[in-house]
């Protein structure tokens, strides 16, 4: 019979391994003695920073006399351990502390030392603790793992750290009397300076010594140089020493405010509409305690500002609240984050474009007081911020919002245990939320519903036509990638002094690369991949262009001739090079830019292209997804979507939602001026309700069909899911893990009578990804309590682990 286990701490010398390859035995019947442990300031429960789950919920450590001095060490510390018969040195992090009575006598014969605490005495917060602890149980995840995706590795490793020179009056300048200063007859600047200078006993309003930089001084003093500063310290006037201080290349939050300022946006206080009035009245009602909010706001209605407006009450209440805004990483432009650094002081940003010494200075600014409001993507959920009151989840359908490794968390998700462990109050905005979030709110009301259906005076929502792309090839010859309809609006618009925006949510410029025989039958397929390989087309590479698979990455030149029959290959499909070239030859007077991961290689470029984009140097900007969220454009009038078919018939359940979202999200950039704008949808289905429902830019009939089909199907919302991929290069051993973890699943769950439903193994819709064969089990239950006692009991046993062979995935977003 199985039981279910509860972790604690265990001895630190790792699952009984002794010190020496014989243990304590020298080989000749005598046993060497243990050298002693220092555990005069008590013991404490380690979770270290490494991979697997061999350590559970951590190892117990005894903790020496030098460790203890101050308030010793306390949970959240982060501190140095030795591991193994080698005692090889690794970083975790204390998740308990423990009294000498609470370790068993044979235990402290055994256990080691903790060896050092982290320089920068880095102590994560009480409640990314107890965070930590619930997303390693929930999601599947080694405690230790958990901890080091928190810790951003800039800060870890210290990066952009430097010793620099640090001054303040000295204690023997302050002994002097008047007379006695005035004897050392300082020049004028001299004295300016020490009037400048931090005393003995100043202190920050964390009780920190207060020193300045030797540079600093100098420049608030008004010397040019920084040696009247030095030259007082040769006098004993100032007292100098050595302090480590981060330095990185540019100020983000300055140069946000002086984007800011430039774009007239953040500082200036539009007038609410009655519809955002209405929304912030209900949104403060509950600002004091926590509680879960779904702020559904069709584009353009001024979500950005409530949310503005929402932070300024947070303050009035209490000026050093601490606030997190949660935006997806593609919307994380220098727009976006101007608005909040324009409005408010003490804000600090994170996202995956800031250089590794940026991050460590911006995440040090949290963790020492000086930012309290947080701007970021993902990961910013686990900034160190104190006295957090407020949480907001911009975008929060996003799927970007999920981690692809372990530990595989949502942030929107932990967002709302981590407002729940803080009492905050926690708002997710969205002009298409999840259906998870709507479900939540309408039909289990666990979460607020709080509607903005109308955009801001002065903008309408944009009308939007579906043209059929099956008649329109009837009445053309020819392959048109644009159809008449959308030709003309470009022409119109464009020719008017407007903008276009088009969608096509597809990289490269063919996906599909075969032998024109249909006898024949060949198609090139990645060799790691069972996927097909996507042209690229580069008319300076030898053959015109690559094949890459958008899976693995690799590539290789584009093949001549069918490798079975040498007749030559033929490309087809669509692509955003293919739309790029189609548009150049029709519209060739037109500025037209191309906007995908394979053009912007950095944030840099990105920016940059938006930026051209807002002066009205392009006058069509193509683009994948990172197009269709965030963009506020007021020039542009149309937005043509190529396929609206694009990602609708994927095998996965969730395919529909993401259709009408990208085609919701993507058709509220036009009209946001005073200007009406369209929408030309392109499309094969007509007459899918999906389409239909996005162009009459009706989201809540959509949510509600997309809750009955899965109310019908058992799919999530309305029941809960776990993924578990095994991966192989060996199709017959991945296989016979899968089918074995399966039967392990099945006995467990019937000892346990947990509930739980049980499908597979079956090879995943994409079978095999570098050179990984992928077989998947679900899981399905009414309540997650049911899926969390059966996989407790399977990791507890070792029979479920999360490392490079299985992956577990719970409440899944892609099902490829």
């Amino acid at each position: 019979m199985l039981e279910e286990k509860v972790f604690v701490g265990r001895v630190g010398y790792t699952g009984g391994m002794s010190e020496t390859l014989f243990g304590n035995d020298l080989g000749d019947g005598t046993k060497k003695r243990a050298a002693k442990v220092d555990a005069s300031g008590g013991y404490v429960v380690v979770a270290l920073e490494r991979g697997g789950d061999a350590a559970g919920g951590g190892l117990t450590y005894a903790v020496g006399k030098e460790l203890k001095q101050g308030d010793g060490l306390c949970e959240g510390d982060r501190v140095m351990v030795p591991l193994g018969r080698a005692n090889k040195k690794v970083w975790g992090y204390v998740v308990g502390v423990l009294g000498d009575e609470d370790v068993d006598d044979g235990l402290k014969k055994k256990v080691k030392g903790v060896l050092a605490r982290d320089e920068g005495r880095i102590r994560l917060t009480a409640d990314l603790v107890e965070l930590a602890k619930w997303i390693s149980v929930y999601y599947c995840s080694p405690l230790g793992m958990v901890f080091a995706a928190m810790l951003p590795a800039a800060v870890k490793q210290k990066t952009g750290t430097k010793q620099v020179q640090v001054v303040r009056l000295s204690e023997e300048w302050m002994k002097l009397n008047p007379e006695e200063q005035h004897k050392k007859k300082l020049t004028k600047l001299q004295k300016m300076i020490v009037g400048k200078a931090p005393k003995v006993g100043d202190a920050d309003d964390e009780g920190n010594e207060v020193w300045v930089e030797v540079k600093e001084l100098a420049y608030e003093a008004g010397a040019k140089t920084s040696g009247p500063v030095k030259k007082l310290v040769g006098l004993g006037v100032l007292e100098v020493k050595l302090q480590s201080m981060i330095r990185s290349r540019g100020d983000l939050v300055a140069q946000a405010r002086e984007e800011a300022l430039a774009g007239n946006f953040g500082a200036i206080k539009p007038a609410l509409s009655q519809c955002q009035s209405d929304a912030l009245g209900k949104l403060t009602g509950k600002l004091d305690e926590f509680a879960v909010n779904v702020l559904h706001g069709v584009t353009g209605s001024g979500k950005t500002e409530v949310y503005l407006r929402l932070i300024e009450e947070v303050l009035e209440k209490d000026e050093k609240a601490g606030v997190i805004v949660l935006v997806p990483e593609i919307s994380l432009t220098p727009q976006t984050v101007g608005r909040f650094v324009g409005r408010f002081d003490g804000v600090a940003v994170l996202h995956s474009g800031l250089t590794s010494a940026q991050r460590h200075e911006q995440w040090r600014k949290i963790y020492e007081g000086e930012a309290h409001i947080v701007v970021g993507a993902r990961s910013a959920i686990f900034a160190p911020v104190r006295n957090l009151k407020l949480v907001m989840v911009d975008e929060e359908h996003e799927g970007s919002y999920k981690q692809d490794q372990v530990p595989r968390y949502h942030a929107r998700d932990v967002a709302v245990k981590r407002g729940q462990l803080c009492g905050s109050n926690v708002v997710l905005g969205s002009a298409t939320p999840s259906v998870e979030s709507f479900y939540n709110a309408v039909k289990r009301g666990v979460y607020g519903l709080v509607s903005m259906p109308e955009r801001v005076p002065g903008m309408q929502l944009p009308r939007v036509e579906i043209v059929d792309m099956v008649e329109e090839r009837r009445e053309r010859r020819g392959i048109h990638l644009l159809s008449q309809r959308l030709e003309k609006g470009i022409k119109a618009v464009v020719s008017q002094g407007g903008q276009v925006m088009l969608l096509l949510n597809r990289r490269g410029y063919a996906n599909y690369i075969a032998c024109p025989d249909q006898k024949c039958g060949w198609m090139m397929t990645c060799k790691y991949c069972d996927v097909t390989m996507v042209y690229h087309k580069n008319r300076r590479i030898i053959g015109g262009g690559v094949v890459k698979c958008h899976h693995c990455g690799a590539e290789q030149l584009l093949p001549a001739t069918c490798p079975d029959c040498s007749k030559r290959v033929t490309t087809f499909g669509l692509g955003t090079q293919r739309v790029e070239e189609e548009l150049s030859k029709k519209f060739p007077d037109f500025t037209a830019v191309r906007m995908d991961s394979d053009t912007m290689r950095t944030g840099q470029d990105y920016q940059e292209t938006l930026d051209r984009f807002r002066r009205g140097d392009v006058d069509i900007l193509l683009g994948t997804q990172m197009i269709a969220k965030g963009l506020d454009f007021p020039k542009v009038r149309l937005v043509g979507v190529v396929s609206g078919d694009t990602s609708l018939n994927m095998p996965d359940f969730r395919a529909g939602e993401r259709s009408f979202q990208l085609i919701a999200q993507v058709a509220g950039r036009a009209g946001r001026s005073e200007k009406p704008g369209f929408v030309v949808v392109q499309t094969f289905n007509p007459d899918d309700p999906i389409i239909q429902m996005a162009a009459d830019h009706d989201y809540v009939s959509f949510a509600k069909r997309e809750i009955e089909i899965r109310e019908e199907v058992g799919h999530p919302p309305v029941r809960r899911m776990v993924r578990i991929v095994v991966r192989n290069k060996d199709h017959g051993k991945g296989k016979g893990h899968a089918k074995e973890l399966f039967e392990h699943l099945y006995r467990c769950n019937q000892e346990l009578g947990t509930g739980v439903d049980l499908l597979g193994p079956v090879p995943c819709s994409i079978s095999r990804i570098a050179e990984f064969y992928r077989f998947e089990i679900e899981l399905t239950a009414d309540k997650p309590g049911q899926l969390q006692k059966l996989m407790s009991v399977m990791r507890g046993s070792k029979l479920l682990l999360s490392d490079m062979h299985t992956a577990v995935d719970v409440d899944p977003v892609v099902m490829l």
